[in-house]
């Protein structure tokens, strides 16, 4: 099913105007919070807190305080871990990749994907940073420079480090195009508080601009580096998981050695990315009373994609047991069988249920038009994606190819409280952002406006 840049269906409702547009997105920025968001970010907050002391204990006391042994070496953190990146690909999807192919669609959403994005690869970073234990006498080693110990460099061969050249590399990249897009918005915010009187909201939003005034050579200036950053991000949404997901497939485990990952982990990252994009976008419209911007049209076309690579994610599994049993490689054979009959099968089955089977109710279009439906299968699909990392990683590990080694994974209560801390800062982050923030591009809504306008007259 293609997507074009056609506006079958209006991009913005309700008939607005430019001015219309400043006004509804910069009124949640300018009023006081309402009791909904102080509700949402008190939950957020507990969840932090009681994450921050579980940290604090792991920090005091070491990694003996998570479920790990000697057979399962990765679980609950490394788990959540892949889990947290595959979140932060939609945000720069959305953002590069469809600005680059001039889907328009995107211009009410990108803002809220692109913060999603952000917090989600710091979530991410915190599981292999606490893996090292003592933080401080570790976390420089992974750092590319000869030291004052000996010179002695990081292994460059070590897939765990490229994955801190991509993370770090994709975390950069991301935040300048998501800070640059806030520019002219930032502007807009400082103009409105001047006409108001406000000195002090107005010094801290012409600081957050740089000044900015919206000449034409700025904005064609503007114009040119989204372009080049969008050039430089493309190339990283396919990069990031690619490099993740060789953690795996360059080891020797049954379940892991299988070149299928790369495609694989993209496509899966792609699914569980749009999917909490719409969680988080249900939940801002909602809010924020936003519906003439984030459109049945946006969330439809989000489905959409959710659709196609649901559809890849369920092939890749389909394709993993028939290599495996045409490989005819008796550990790789029973990792499979293990993963659908063994003590996880309810892992396992969660799972398939959950991406292969969910999606697939998107082919209608009631469905995938309705809220409430969306809402659900948003959460059901970001479910069965951590399900999936738990299965790729807890059961090929537990078992391995000498039995007296077998060993089962059960997570504690700080393998629970680091996760409930990344989901305590990643919403808290994002209520923090969505309140004094604008939570949508005025400057590319309000040329969506301009041209429907045009088009009328």
């Amino acid at each position: 099913m293609q997507v074009t840049s056609t506006i079958r269906e209006p991009l913005v409702t309700g008939g607005k105007t430019v001015r219309d547009v400043s006004e509804d997105i910069s009124r949640q920025v300018e009023g006081k919070p309402t009791r909904l968001w102080w509700a949402a970010l008190g939950v957020s907050l507990v969840l932090l807190l009681f994450g921050f002391y579980c940290l604090c204990m792991l920090l005091w006391e070491g990694i003996g305080m998570w479920g790990l042994n000697k057979t399962v070496g990765w679980a609950w953190d490394i788990t959540n871990f892949v889990w947290w990146v595959g979140i932060g690909h939609a945000g720069t999807l959305i953002s590069a990749i469809l600005l680059l192919f001039r889907q328009r669609w995107r211009m009410s959403i990108n803002r809220a994907a692109e913060a999603m994005t952000i917090f989600a690869v710091i979530c991410a970073a915190t599981f292999p940073a606490f893996h090292m234990g003592r933080l401080w006498l570790g976390f420089y080693w992974a750092l590319p420079w000869p030291n004052t110990f000996g010179s002695l460099w990081v292994n460059f061969n070590s897939p765990l480090l490229w994955d801190v050249f991509a993370i770090s590399t994709y975390f950069s990249v991301s935040l300048v195009f998501w800070y640059m897009g806030l520019i002219p918005d930032f502007a807009v915010i400082r103009d409105r508080a001047v006409r108001m009187g406000h000195n002090t909201r107005a010094m801290i939003y012409n600081a957050l601009s740089f000044g900015w005034q919206g000449g034409a050579r700025a904005w064609m200036r503007y114009e040119s580096v989204a372009l080049i950053l969008a050039g430089l991000s493309a190339p990283l949404v396919l990069s990031v998981h690619t490099i993740v997901s060789m953690d795996f497939a360059t080891s020797l485990i049954p379940g892991w050695h299988t070149t299928i990952f790369p495609p694989y982990f993209v496509s899966g990252a792609i699914f569980s990315g749009f999917a909490m994009v719409l969680t988080l976008l249900l939940i801002t419209r909602k809010l924020f009373r936003l519906e003439d911007y984030i459109t049945i049209y946006h969330i439809e076309l989000m489905n959409i994609i959710i659709i196609i690579t649901g559809s890849i994610v369920g092939i890749a599994y389909i394709t993993e047991f028939f290599i495996a049993w045409y490989g005819q490689v008796p550990a790789e054979q029973y990792e499979f069988i293990n993963r659908a009959t063994g003590p996880y099968w309810w892992a396992y089955w969660s799972m398939m249920t959950c991406n292969v089977i969910s999606p697939q109710l998107f082919w209608f279009k009631k469905i995938r038009t309705n809220l409430v439906s969306t809402f659900v299968i948003s959460i059901i699909v970001n479910i069965g994606m951590w399900f999936e990392r738990f299965v790729i990683i807890v059961i090929s590990l537990h078992r391995d190819y000498l039995p007296s080694s077998w060993s089962m994974f059960y997570p504690t209560m700080y393998d629970v409280g680091q996760y409930l801390f990344t989901f305590g800062f990643f919403f808290t982050a994002f209520l923090l952002f969505a309140k004094f923030f604008p939570v949508i591009n005025m400057a590319e809504v309000k040329s969506i406006v301009k041209a429907t306008s045009e088009k009328k007259h």
